[in-house]
Formats: C-alpha cells, structure tokens, sequence
C-alpha cells in the first residue's frame, strides 16, 4: 500500500474524517487529512493567490498509478499563480516547501490551462533550455488539435519551470537576483508584464488577400 509521510491510515474511512481530530464535515484545514473509501486525500493551505487557497494531494491505496496533485491556482504547468492576496515569500513556502516536497512522479492538475503562454515565458527566461523548447512544441500541437495540456508531473516542472527554479543561473541571470525570495518576485512581475511574441501572419492568407480573394466576403450586405 502506498503511503505518505503523516498519512491517514488510522482514519476511520465510511465517511469524511480527519487523521488528526474526530470525524466532522467541517471546511478542509492546512495538512490535514480526507478519507474518501480507499481514496486518501491530503489537504493543503497554500495562501498566496488567494487569501484562503488550498491544494489537495491524493493517492489510493494498493494502487499502482501516481499520486495527484489538484494544485489550482498556485502551481501551474510552466507557471504559477499571481499574488493577488499574498507575497513572494508565502509563494515561496508554497512552491519549495509544500508542493515542491512531494513525490516527484504527482501528476499536477492545475486549475487552468495557460501551459502555451507560461512556456514562452520560460523560454524568454531560459532561451538555452532544451527541455522549454521540448516542452512548448508539445503543448503548441496539443492546443492547435485542441487536446488539454494537464497533466504534467512535479519531476517534468523541475526541468522547465522558472518557478521552480530558482536557484539555477540561467534565471537568477534574468532576473538579476540571487536570494530565491527575491528571484521568485522578480519572475512573478516579468510574468505579470509579459506579451506574447506576435505570430507572423500565415503567407498564404497575406497573398490571398494581396490578390482579393476575400473581397467578396468582407463585402457589406
């Protein structure tokens, strides 16, 4: 059976119960535990993005497949949150301390799909970085055949996601930082500023245009 450090084996699992106190159907708190039938679920309070924010790590018992992570609004693939109700030093804790921590196979599910945007980002950050580039022509093709993105893995964020790392000189170069705390700042207002290149128009829609070919489309009723 898999389990995870301050796991919820002891937990009564018939309902919704908590590892640390008695069984109540109250809101989840930070680290604490959820029994769903063989389903464990770890519930994490990561504030930054939001004031209240949670994430919630789960696996199944005698199960073969990787954990997951439901990582909303703070980890996302090639990304993370902005800090609407938080500080560079709470995202901080969230990314290295909590979910950077957990087992590097979880499979992320982030909460919204921005992975094309993020990835371009993280190659403006790190232009060298095969495994950006790798990782953008992936997503570019699943979202031209209009595939979702998610999941990634925690191991595969590590390779291409400024976010999560903060310590590599590539980053620390771009951002002109050194102290983690100050680089994850640094990247967070970039990101926050950041366009997107312009895509060059497609040739063979600027000639078709050029010799009038969509005149009698554009043409008033």
């Amino acid at each position: 059976m898999r389990s995870w450090p301050g796991s919820c084996q002891a937990c009564r699992c018939s309902g919704l119960t908590s590892a640390s106190g008695p069984s109540h159907t109250g809101s989840a708190t930070a680290r604490s535990w959820r029994c769903f039938g063989s389903i464990r679920v770890r519930c994490l309070f990561t504030p930054c993005h939001t004031s209240g924010h949670m994430c919630y790590f789960m696996w199944e018992d005698d199960s073969p497949d990787a954990p997951a992570l439901f990582s909303g609004d703070t980890l996302f693939v090639g990304g993370c949150g902005q800090f609407f109700e938080g500080t560079a030093e709470q995202m901080l804790t969230n990314l290295t301390q909590i979910l950077g921590a957990l087992p590097r196979d979880t499979k992320v599910f982030c909460g919204h799909e921005c992975t094309v945007r993020n990835l371009k980002f993280a190659l403006k950050v790190e232009p060298e970085n095969e495994k950006v580039k790798e990782k953008l022509a992936w997503a570019k093709q699943r979202d031209d055949e209009d595939l979702p993105t998610v999941p990634s893995t925690l191991e595969e964020e590590f390779l291409y996601n400024p976010f999560l790392r903060l310590t590599e000189e590539a980053v620390q170069r771009f951002t002109g930082r050194t102290e983690p705390v100050e680089v994850l700042r640094a990247l967070r207002s970039q990101r926050d500023n950041f366009k997107k290149p312009k895509e060059r128009p497609n040739p063979q829609a600027m000639l078709a245009f050029d010799w009038g070919l969509f005149e009698p489309f554009l043409e008033k009723k």
